[in-house]
């Protein structure tokens, strides 16, 4: 019996090309925004209230820990029978 030989498929070493008249010019990178930039931009729209420059970095971190609280609460599994507390008043 004769043992298979294997035929690995050699590259040549990737160069860089130049955009030549067949081959496309590379995109412009674009800044991408954040979902959460959009967000704070609509809901200051959406309520009215002016937001500087400044205070984006906090918003943000805010709105960061808000939702990662959120998915906490709303990823605990509860069981069909789950009944509300009743109220309790002091």
């Amino acid at each position: 019996m004769k043992a298979k030989q294997s035929r690995a498929k050699t590259r040549a070493p990737r160069g860089r090309a130049k955009a030549g008249p067949n081959k496309r010019a590379a995109k412009p990178k674009t800044t991408r925004r954040d979902r959460l930039d959009d967000f704070i931009d609509a809901a200051a729209r959406a309520l009215d209230l002016p937001v500087r420059p400044s205070w984006r970095p906090a918003i943000r971190v805010n709105l960061q820990v808000t939702l990662r609280q959120a998915a906490l609460f709303a990823d605990f599994p509860l069981p069909d029978d789950a009944e509300p507390a009743p109220l309790f008043q002091a």
